[in-house]
């Protein structure tokens, strides 16, 4: 016979199996008032339990000795199936062939003798209850962390994938312009034929900058691979030096470059990782010159400093996006960062990139924020808290 105790604790129940109805009556009657107590007369009922709502249970606590199957066999099916569960063992018979198989084979965490104490079951609830609880943050970090890392993969093979398809077409438009050489040619002479002069020397110019800027993002998450070994010494890398890498290493498109000018008033050091901020720096930057192009007297401006904090008027690091273009409509600009909405679908774009900005800033503590106006241009703030 199945029996729910509730309790407020849907988080934490515990599963007492035992074949005896007076020691289940015990247990409920005993814990009911600090655990939510379900029990189940066998192993076959607790196991039916389990798969019907397994994620309600953090502790099992079963008898040894039980008819139709005993407590080995039904740790054994819990550690294959249902690994959340934090194990405790409850037998008179707590021999060392009966110690060691629990602890080697049912993972337990506890052995407690029957007839079962008071003081000593509670205390071991407690601690399989904080021991069940401990490794859900474990696993809900972990797989925070994975989800992260798939995002941050994906985001960083999209910005991969663009400058390497311009470097394969560069290439390709050199290759195409080969000349067979005529009949008596001098050895090691190649030739190639062009349109206007100098085309094929821009052409391997810009799959150069495009390889560079390739290479930067690459190296740029092994240095953070090796900076987050176990054991490697934090690396301060300040809001300015991340600027500097930017405006060296960021594929510029023709004259782009001279369009983009920066300052620092107050230089800070930045939290988080290199590469992601990295990346969210390329975007803003590509974000707003793809945006500058057909505007008439083009400026981006890019600026590190210092400011009061509205609230606590603690200072924060900031770094600022400002150009003069033609700005973003104000039923665009409430959507961003929020959902993926893009201006430029007509070029590949697909509303992706602000929001990756958003969650990384989110994830360091900092924020986004994009003020425009239709005409006059669009500021994006990256403020860093310290």
């Amino acid at each position: 016979m199945l029996t729910i105790h509730p309790s407020d604790d849907e988080a934490g129940a515990v599963l007492f199996v035992d074949d005896e109805s007076t020691s289940r009556k015990w247990f409920a009657r005993t814990f009911q008032d600090e655990f939510e107590v379900v029990t189940a007369a066998g192993a076959t009922e607790a196991l039916e339990v389990l798969g019907e709502r397994g994620d309600r249970f953090a502790v099992l606590v079963t008898d040894y000795r039980m008819p139709e199957r005993d407590g080995m066999k039904l740790l054994q099916a819990v550690q294959r199936d249902h690994r959340h569960l934090v194990r405790v063992l409850a037998t008179a018979y707590a021999g060392k062939e009966v110690a060691m198989a629990a602890v080697n084979v049912g993972k337990v965490l506890r052995i407690l003798e029957k007839p079962l104490d008071d003081a000593l079951t509670r205390d071991a609830l407690r601690e399989a209850v904080a021991l069940h609880r401990a490794q859900a943050f474990e696993r809900a970090l972990n797989d925070g962390r994975a989800a992260a890392m798939r995002e941050t993969l994906g985001f960083f093979a999209h910005e991969l994938n663009t400058p390497l398809a311009t470097v394969r077409g560069c290439v390709s438009a050199v290759a195409a312009r080969w000349v067979a050489p005529p009949p008596g040619a001098a050895p090691g002479t190649v030739q190639f034929a062009e349109d206007h002069p100098g085309e094929l020397m821009a052409a391997l110019e810009r799959a150069e900058r495009r390889a560079l800027y390739c290479q930067s993002l690459v190296s740029t998450f092994v240095q953070s691979a090796r900076d987050a070994y176990p054991g490697a010494p934090p690396q301060a890398v300040s809001a300015s030096s991340l600027v500097h890498a930017l405006l060296d290493e960021y594929p510029f498109e023709e004259n782009e470059r001279s369009l983009v000018s920066s300052g620092v008033r107050e230089d800070f050091n930045l939290p988080g990782r290199r590469d992601l901020l990295y990346l969210v720096l390329c975007t803003l930057a590509k974000n707003a010159l793809m945006a500058l192009r057909g505007s008439p007297g083009p400026a981006l401006r890019i600026e590190v400093d210092t400011e009061a904090g509205a609230r606590t008027g603690a200072r924060r690091g900031c770094i600022r996006f400002s150009d003069n273009g033609p700005g973003i409509a104000p039923e665009v600009l409430a959507r961003l960062t929020h959902e993926p909405v893009t201006t430029r679908a007509h070029a590949g774009g697909n509303g992706m990139g602000l929001m990756f900005c958003h969650r990384v800033m989110r994830s360091i503590g900092g924020a986004i924020a994009i003020e425009s106006c239709l005409g006059q241009g669009t500021t994006v703030s990256l403020t860093f808290n310290s």
